[in-house]
């Protein structure tokens, strides 16, 4: 079996006069590629997902675009300007983030080695919750997988505003027959189950659930089931 050459880039992606840390893992490959946009954690960084999703995902010849989202990673200088209790401040940095996403969806669309019919989006906690609000608003995401996902803890501060800026439940309805594939642990006590089943109840068809024998990180066989997953959803252009 030869083994597949992936091509690995760091670079920057500017949006909004503002530069977006960025991995990009291209297999080589003599036609576009299929290609997914992942979305880390809250506290993580672009290489946690580059290294673990974004290395599965290239074994099955499928690219991927793992980000640092505002105030983490390479940017992460910005944490202690913010206080979780000035909701103003956490809003502005939110939307910030769904455009970066938006951008970076388009990034993708528009390279030469990307088949701009075959992208997906992956998050991973609170970047589950990004690629669900992205995807609701951007037809570009072909298909979404959510690790670690759901809907907003009730204990969430200030929920009732949240919910007029991210409302997961609201989001999810408008994938609209886009393939949904959910993967969440049963003893998660970030994300709990009820609130993984709440999202997944919201969605339509055609959508999968999955759960694993853990907590919040999904464990390796996890990680590679939603690659799987994904390269047999992005085989062919979506309708």
């Amino acid at each position: 079996m030869s083994t597949i050459k992936v091509k690995r880039q760091s670079f920057t992606i500017s949006v909004d006069r503002d530069s977006v840390p960025v991995i990009l893992q291209c297999p080589e490959s003599d036609q576009p590629s299929p290609a997914v946009l992942l979305l880390h954690g809250f506290s993580s960084r672009k290489e946690r997902m580059a290294d673990s999703i974004g290395r599965a995902l290239a074994s099955k010849r499928v690219a991927s675009l793992a980000i640092d989202l505002p105030l983490h990673g390479e940017r992460d200088a910005g944490f202690e300007g913010i206080s979780f209790q000035n909701p103003a401040a956490v809003i502005d940095k939110w939307r910030r983030a769904v455009r970066e996403a938006h951008a970076c969806l388009a990034y993708l669309a528009a390279h030469d080695a990307i088949d701009r019919n075959r992208i997906g989006i992956a998050g991973y906690s609170l970047g589950a919750y990004l690629a669900t609000v992205v995807a609701s608003d951007d037809a570009l995401a072909k298909a979404v997988a959510l690790a670690a996902g759901g809907d907003l803890p009730p204990q969430t501060p200030f929920i009732s505003l949240v919910r007029t800026v991210m409302d997961p439940l609201r989001s999810i309805r408008r994938l609209n027959g886009r393939p949904l594939l959910m993967v969440n642990g049963r003893l998660d006590r970030t994300i709990r189950p009820e609130e993984a089943r709440s999202l997944f109840d919201a969605a339509s068809e055609p959508k999968e659930i999955r759960w694993y024998d853990g907590s919040h990180w999904p464990p390796r066989s996890a990680i590679d089931a939603v690659a799987e997953w994904l390269a047999k959803v992005l085989a062919s252009p979506s309708p």
